[in-house]
């Protein structure tokens, strides 16, 4: 364990860090098989801006890799477009 009142600050620091990401990217792959199970056009079509605005969100903050989300966000758009 760590001795240093800077150390100690930093795990509590990175605890709370790591579950705000958690819940975030949770949140994002729930959103996408939500996405991808939808066999309704209309409900997909209302669906996939928010899920894209969510995907450009966690590239812009680094919690996924920006090729990650629009490698999503192209697979996504064909899912919807197949419909």
């Amino acid at each position: 364990m760590a001795n240093h009142k800077g150390s100690l600050k930093r795990i509590r620091q990175d605890k709370k860090k790591t579950a705000h990401n958690k819940y975030y990217a949770k949140t994002m792959r729930n959103a996408v098989r939500k996405l991808r199970a939808t066999t309704n056009r209309e409900e997909a079509v209302a669906l996939y801006p928010k899920v894209q605005k969510m995907l450009d969100k966690l590239a812009k903050q680094n919690l996924i890799h920006a090729n990650k989300a629009a490698n999503l966000k192209s697979s996504l758009n064909l899912h919807v477009n197949s419909l």
